[in-house]
């Protein structure tokens, strides 16, 4: 492949609980850190689950205005933010770009759940009426109810004139948006891509929907501490929310205009186990498949990666069929490669996870630092693979295997590489 097909990171910023910006996001999650607590967003008590990983963030001390604030819901402002942090990391001018080559893709489960969520107390007078006041809503409220919007505002931060995506497959829309907006630099349909995902989804309604299928730990005495992915005594995971954005381009382009390159985007890969809609087989076959494909693609062996960033939910269910999907394609390799979950520390934030995720590889990488998996004091031993609890590991870190998992039955995969460890 030659360098003009081949897709770098050149940009990253990062909203996640426990501190607003990329280096707090990584000092949080390399020194094995949690940032989850009891929902302080809503009352919390009639809720089966009470705890969620929060971000202290104000908008406007972030740079937005008034009506940025009134017009956006807090997703679109955390994924806005991120994508001030990308481009000003990237060093890239988009204003000398033919604005009809640069684009944006944007991934989220739930879109502005919270600002519909709050829309709806003020319409309907917080629920007592049937018949809800129209006459009441934010004016903007049709930019609640359609996630496009979340694309818009990051393309008219950017000035981006080129393919403006929203992409929604649950809990995998983080990896997939990055791997559509890689495919389309990759076909050259445009020369560079502001790629992400966000998901602002600690509201009433999320809890009580995770809550009816009992997803979401009840481990409300030790919010600390409820998040442990791997471990015997899990019991659901933990909500989150938060915001990743990349810069991605060509590596030649890259390359001409003395950009840092965090890594490759080397191979990416998505599978459907038209399944069930939570369910998961335990053999871990098309997550497997997933990772294969993305390998091929990459051109680079199982025994090439040298650290897998897990979904790692904290479910027994995903645990344990991802624990198969890594022994499926890594073979040997999987019990001499260290696995981790964030998720531990900055909990699961939906759509927006992958993308987050994305980003812990690729500092990763570029720290040579393994993040731990917070709370795993009592290994399942059904998952029985090297998932670096509790503390951080210095560990020579080139290539990367990232994957995700979501509701409908979504496995995906993408593998980060340094562009000279790439087979590429």
């Amino acid at each position: 492949m030659t360098d003009g097909h081949r897709v770098v990171i050149t940009g990253v910023g990062v909203l996640a609980p426990g501190g607003v910006g990329t280096k707090n996001f990584w000092n949080l999650i390399s020194e094995g850190r949690t940032a989850t607590r009891g929902i302080t967003f809503f009352d919390p008590a009639p809720y089966r689950s009470r705890v969620a990983a929060e971000i202290d963030f104000d908008p406007e001390s972030h740079g937005l205005g008034p009506q940025e604030i009134r017009r956006m819901d807090r997703a679109a402002q955390l994924a806005v933010v991120a994508a001030r942090e990308a481009f000003a990391d990237s060093g890239a001018a988009f204003a000398r770009q033919d604005p009809h080559r640069v684009g944006v893709t944007v991934g989220s489960a739930v879109g502005a759940t919270m600002g519909l969520d709050q829309e709806y107390r003020v319409v309907s007078n917080g629920g007592q009426f049937e018949q809800v006041h129209h006459e009441y809503a934010v004016p903007h409220l049709y930019d609640f109810m359609v996630p496009s919007s979340f694309a818009a505002e990051i393309a008219w931060a950017a000035g981006a004139e080129g393919p403006s995506t929203v992409v929604s497959t649950g809990c995998t829309s983080g990896i997939d948006a990055v791997g559509h907006a890689a495919d389309l630099i990759r076909e050259g349909t445009v020369d560079m891509m502001i790629a992400g995902a966000c998901d602002a989804p600690i509201s009433p309604i999320t809890m009580a929907c995770f809550d009816a299928i009992k997803a979401t730990t009840s481990r409300n005495d030790d919010p600390e501490h409820a998040s442990r992915p791997f471990d015997g005594t899990r019991n659901g995971f933990v909500l989150g929310e938060g915001a990743a954005v990349f810069v991605l381009e060509r590596l030649d382009h890259a390359r001409r205009r003395g950009a840092h390159v965090y890594a490759e985007i080397a191979g990416y890969a998505t599978r459907s186990n038209a399944f069930h809609m939570t369910g998961l087989r335990p053999d871990g076959a098309e997550m497997a498949e997933s990772i294969r494909v993305a390998l091929d693609e990459a051109r680079l062996a199982p025994q090439d990666i040298d650290y897998v960033n897990a979904h790692g939910s904290g479910t027994k269910q995903n645990d344990r069929h991802e624990t198969a999907a890594f022994k499926k394609s890594l073979g040997q390799h999987a019990y001499r490669t260290p696995v981790s979950s964030i998720k531990s520390m900055v909990g699961h934030s939906l759509g927006a996870i992958g993308s987050i995720e994305i980003a812990a590889s690729v500092l990763a990488m570029e720290n040579h630092v393994v993040p731990p998996t917070a709370n795993l004091h009592t290994p399942d031993p059904e998952c029985d693979l090297d998932y670096v609890p509790l503390t951080a590991r210095e560990w020579h870190t080139d290539a990367v295997l990232t994957v995700g998992s979501g509701f409908g039955g979504f496995q995906s995969a993408m593998v980060l590489a340094r562009p000279e460890r790439s087979g590429a």
